[in-house]
């Protein structure tokens, strides 16, 4: 198993042997396994293990277990005590949300501080099976079959080349002591029931429906990467630019098939779902005026042009971000991470806002700019309207109607994005910690 194990890193390019990893351990067979896999393999890492308090003195038990496993064995340890339930509930979001919020912001605040490269979950197979199966249940396109990558960004899963059985195999061949989750029984939750339920009925059928489903997640993984390639190309031969237009050449678009399949990937991004795009498709037939709306577009049927233009006004469309992982859905693609203050080596540019982390209270909001908006621009003395700072940086009409301002929840400026922070947001020598954003 070790040298499947060494092989799978190797291969996937997860990781290089000298650098330092950072293990979240929950004390389950899973993260154990993982930890022991890498103490055979002589790795350099340490361990984070976070204790949600939301099963009393088994949570405690689970912390004490982890603790006393890498003091016996000399591994750095980091626990941390979060008030799960109180952070859920102020933030308006479900508990497994919040643990989630909670945990990947600490791994990526304990890498940042302890010069980790990466950091590590015990995901295996039986995990990228039940996620595929959720999101079919859920309605999904290719991206959503994937089931659980092996890397992105600093999150590594060096376990994926393992099932379940092999890893329990594992833990029994070498006496390997763990904790066990009760909750884990529990079919009151979707991924359980599945667990539990549906994936031994599917055994039944296909004993190695775990291996099949890998198999598969792999190669819808590989088909969308040349269907990405081919939408681009074919986008790129319809669509083109006019001040705040967007045209989409009809004659193109008819030599495509099938017609709303290409329509639906291609527009995508401005919120039309495939019905959408279905009426579209058996709109190029029609009379000019024809008018299609999303949540954030509107696409009229001209004579030689679909002509896609944004619902966005200036007071309409605020987008509400309540914690740090809704950045996701934020309406520019940006990047997130906490980090500390200390040795920050900062860059000049305007992609990047550092922004005090302990003067962020969320919610938070993304908006259109209103007349009369004022703010404080990071370097500047005093206040400025923005309309005067988008006439003195020499914004475009088409830039003032696309800028975004990032609020908080008194509706002052953070953000105007992708050009200058406020400065009450602005990192000082006394910040600790410093929440970085970037536009990708």
């Amino acid at each position: 198993m070790l040298v499947t194990f060494q092989s799978y890193i190797n291969t996937n390019k997860l990781f290089h042997p000298t650098e330092k990893i950072l293990l979240t351990v929950s004390g389950g067979k899973d993260s154990m396994a993982m930890l022991h896999l890498f103490i055979a393999a002589k790795y350099t890492f340490g361990v984070a293990h976070c204790n949600f308090q939301l099963r009393g003195k088994e949570a405690d038990k689970d912390e004490l277990f982890v603790q006393q496993t890498c003091k016996q064995l000399n591994i750095p340890f980091h626990s941390i005590k979060f008030e799960t339930t109180a952070f859920a509930e102020k933030n308006k979001v479900s508990t497994q949300m919040a643990a989630r919020t909670l945990r990947y912001q600490w791994f990526e605040e304990l890498r940042n501080t302890h010069n980790y490269n990466y950091i590590a979950t015990a995901h295996h197979q039986n995990d990228v099976a039940e996620t595929m199966l959720i999101n079919l249940t859920k309605g999904t396109g290719l991206s959503g079959l994937h089931g659980i990558k092996n890397k992105k960004n600093t999150l590594i899963r060096p376990l994926l080349c393992f099932n379940s059985a092999a890893i329990q195999h594992y833990i029994e061949h070498n006496n390997i002591s763990f904790r066990e989750d009760l909750s884990n029984a529990s079919t009151k939750y979707v991924r359980n029931k599945i667990r539990h339920e549906i994936l031994p009925k599917l055994a039944e059928i296909n004993p190695t429906i775990i291996e099949t489903l890998n198999q598969s997640a792999l190669h819808f993984s590989a088909v969308e990467r040349i269907l990405t390639q081919k939408i681009e190309e074919e986008k790129n031969r319809c669509f083109s630019s006019e001040k705040e237009c967007i045209k989409i050449n009809i004659e193109q678009l008819k030599k495509l098939t099938p017609l709303p399949t290409y329509l639906y990937y291609f527009l995508l991004p401005y919120h039309f779902n495939f019905d959408d795009c279905d009426q579209i498709a058996n709109s190029l037939l029609a009379i000019s005026g024809k008018r299609f709306l999303s949540s954030s577009h509107q696409l009229i049927k001209d004579r030689e042009y679909l002509l896609l233009t944004s619902l966005h006004s200036n007071n309409k469309n605020s987008v509400t971000i309540s914690t740090l992982e809704d950045f996701e859905n934020s309406p520019v693609p940006i990047k997130t991470s906490v980090v500390s203050n200390e040795n920050m080596q900062f860059v000049n540019n305007k992609k990047l806002a550092y922004l005090d982390a302990d003067k962020i209270t969320y919610p938070l909001f993304f908006r259109k700019w209103n007349e009369g908006d004022t703010f404080s621009p990071f370097g500047l003395k005093g206040k400025k309207k923005v309309s005067d700072f988008f006439i003195d940086e020499k914004f475009s009409i088409l830039e003032k109607k696309e800028c975004w301002l990032l609020t908080d929840k008194n509706d002052s400026i953070i953000w105007v994005v992708n050009s200058r922070i406020d400065n009450f947001y602005s990192v000082t020598p006394t910040t600790k910690k410093i929440l970085l954003l970037e536009i990708l």
